[in-house]
């Protein structure tokens, strides 16, 4: 039986988190023996793992004075070598970004692969000397495979480092459509099917990448030219509290509702008539998915793979607040 590990940062609520828990239930369906490797042992997704799954939990130190936390760290690393150095016959660090993730995936296999989420060119705002540093932070050229989920990250990551073009790869996120339809027939108790038109938001409150007042704008202008609607936000994160106290100041609360994370979103998908996407960047939007599976048109900016929304399925607008369709 072959054995496989994925190193990422925790299994809380989000689209990279979707997608690596949904992949490794279905190679472990597949007979393949998965652990995960976890920074934090944390996360609601962890009770949806497979019970075959085993889980292993490497906790980064992060004391304030440098020399223990540089000591602890060394011990811990000594520690993971000793048991798993080239213990698997693939590993992935899934979670881009996190060095304690790169070190576990590099050092559990000599097959080891990095998982590109996002388009990383555009998410460092064309500044190459910083997606350079990026990556060479956590070591890409240790890596045998490069894995990314968007044609277009791959595009630009192979422009800035053109001699890996032979070990990348294109892997699009993995779905589990029939458990999606199936968890969307749930019954919710803070929202319900109404006569107006509902539109949804799903993802992680953060600013930098989400803009979700683009959304909060875009309601607060439709709302002056008397239009009846709601918009429902799902999820949470660093600016949660800066959205709710700008629905405030707007007078928003009677439309724009924020219900918070939920471990499963899709009976929201359900009740709502269209699915918004306001980013600034994504990776591959697992939501596009999740709507496809699920028959909800979508409106989205220009993010990566927004072509596939084009194709029927949905509007692409500009990364503005009002955008000409």
């Amino acid at each position: 039986m072959k054995k496989l590990l994925f190193s990422a940062h925790n299994l809380d609520l989000g689209g990279i988190e979707t997608a690596l828990v949904t992949l490794v239930n279905y190679l472990s369906n597949q007979g393949y023996d998965v652990t995960i490797a976890l920074e934090k042992r944390e996360g609601v997704f962890l009770e949806r793992l497979h019970k075959e799954i085993k889980i292993i939990e490497y906790n980064t130190n992060t004391n304030k004075n440098i020399i223990i936390r540089k000591l602890c760290n060394l011990w811990n690393r000594i520690k993971f070598i000793v048991k798993y150095k080239n213990k698997f016959d693939f590993s992935a660090s899934f979670a881009t970004y996190s060095l304690a993730s790169s070190f576990m995936a590099r050092t559990a296999s000599k097959n080891s692969a990095l998982w590109g989420h996002s388009d990383y060119f555009t998410l460092y705002q064309g500044n190459t000397e910083e997606v350079k540093k990026f990556f060479q932070d956590i070591k890409v050229e240790e890596f045998k495979h490069i894995i990314f989920v968007t044609q277009k990250g791959a595009n630009t990551f192979l422009e800035i480092f053109p001699n890996f073009k032979e070990k990348t790869i294109i892997c699009n996120n993995f779905i589990d459509g029939e458990n999606i339809i199936k968890k969307s027939h749930e019954l919710v108790e803070d929202a319900q099917k109404e006569n107006i038109p509902t539109f949804l938001n799903v993802g992680r409150h953060e600013e930098r990448a989400k803009k979700l007042t683009r959304i909060i704008e875009a309601t607060k202008m439709l709302k002056k030219e008397n239009y009846q609607f709601r918009v429902l936000f799902i999820g949470d994160g660093e600016d949660t509290d800066l959205y709710k106290q700008k629905v405030k100041e707007e007078n928003l609360e009677d439309t724009i509702f924020l219900l918070g994370r939920k471990e499963n979103p899709y009976p929201y998908f359900t009740i709502s008539d269209c699915v918004i996407l306001s980013s600034e960047y994504e990776g591959y939007p697992v939501v596009y998915l999740e709507s496809f599976v699920l028959n909800k048109p979508i409106i989205t900016t220009k993010v990566s793979d927004y072509e596939q929304v084009e194709k029927g399925r949905g509007i692409v607008v500009e990364k503005n607040t009002r955008s000409d369709l």
